[in-house]
């Protein structure tokens, strides 16, 4: 049956002793429109308290704070459902609060990281194809990203006999794209994974590591000579970025006296230093001087919040070109 019309409408002062009030009434209480007010009590949250000899609905001053907190669990975005359990007594407050922040946490999250890659597109003036990529990276959990990170190094290390501790460090470092991120963080990301993900990439890497297996496989000692490399590699790119600054080729006498300081290694592994092991050596460097090894790192840096990571590839790439003149 109808309620009575809203127009005029004046809270009935008493029955059967308690003050009692129509569906207007209520209206002009809470400020909530007679709508909302009579879906609420057709779905059996605001039940009457009585009604009248036409039929007409009333509610006393329980149902009124009851409206009160029906409206405001609604606007903290709790569904009907729940609402219903909480003043069924079904389920606490607390436990409910508890389980829409999770909720609110994970949209906050996608929020986020929407509104991120809006920014990154607006900065990149991104084509459609661009866009979708970078949407799906960017909604991509924590661990579907560690996974893509691990599915990388098993993918270029499996079945090699290499450094096990020097790839164990290298496979620990994984990207953690914070809840927030920055436009150039986002961009980070999507490159980082374009990147491992990249087959050409991949058999760079995988290349480098089957090097290694082969040396091991011919009784050499690599463990010794990788870490002789890395302890003196910061000297050698300072010296090869101190010429390159002052303008000084490679073939020149600088480069010639740094290329025979890194060829003294050959004593770590027990050979001599022939035209042959330096043209090895040049091309163990140039593999590892490819700019994408160390793009992989400044990425992984950026999207982290690690301090910038300069590039040394200039200065590497001037070492191999010394190492290959000095053969001559």
């Amino acid at each position: 049956m109808l309620d009575p019309p809203v127009a005029g409408d004046s809270s009935l002062d008493v029955v059967q002793g308690v003050s009692v009030f129509t569906i207007g009434e209520l209206a002009r209480r809470t400020g909530l429109p007679v709508k909302t007010i009579r879906f609420y009590s057709d779905e059996g949250l605001l039940p009457p308290t009585d009604r009248t000899h036409a039929g007409y609905r009333l509610y006393d001053a329980k149902a009124l704070a009851r409206l009160e907190l029906v409206r405001t669990l609604r606007e903290l975005g709790i569904g009907l459902a729940d609402v219903d359990k909480v003043l069924a007594r079904a389920e606490s407050i607390s436990a409910l609060a508890s389980k829409h922040v999770e909720v609110l946490d994970e949209q906050i999250r996608v929020l986020r990281l929407r509104r991120a890659v809006l920014r990154a597109v607006a900065k990149r003036r991104s084509e459609l194809d661009e866009v979708q990529l970078m949407n799906r990276l960017a909604s991509m959990s924590d661990e579907e990203r560690k996974r893509l990170v691990d599915e990388f190094w098993h993918e270029v290390t499996e079945g090699l006999d290499v450094d096990s501790e020097f790839y164990a460090h290298m496979r620990s470092a994984k990207p953690e794209l914070p809840d927030d991120p920055s436009p150039e963080q986002l961009e980070a990301w999507v490159e980082f994974a374009e990147l491992v993900q990249d087959a050409d990439f991949r058999a760079l890497i995988r290349g480098m590591g089957e090097q290694q297996a082969e040396r091991r496989a011919r009784g050499e000692d690599i463990d010794t000579f990788s870490q002789a490399q890395k302890d003196a590699w910061c000297g050698w790119s300072e010296r090869a970025q101190a010429a390159l600054d002052a303008g000084l080729p490679p073939d020149g006498d600088e480069g010639r006296a740094l290329a025979d300081d890194i060829a003294q290694l050959s004593h770590a592994e027990g050979e001599s230093d022939t035209p042959e092991y330096r043209a090895k050596l040049a091309e163990q460097l140039a593999a590892g001087a490819d700019p994408r090894g160390e793009r992989y790192w400044q990425l992984m840096a950026i999207i982290n919040g690690w301090p910038p990571i300069p590039s040394q590839n200039a200065a590497a790439q001037w070492i191999v070109a010394a190492l290959r003149a000095s053969i001559a």
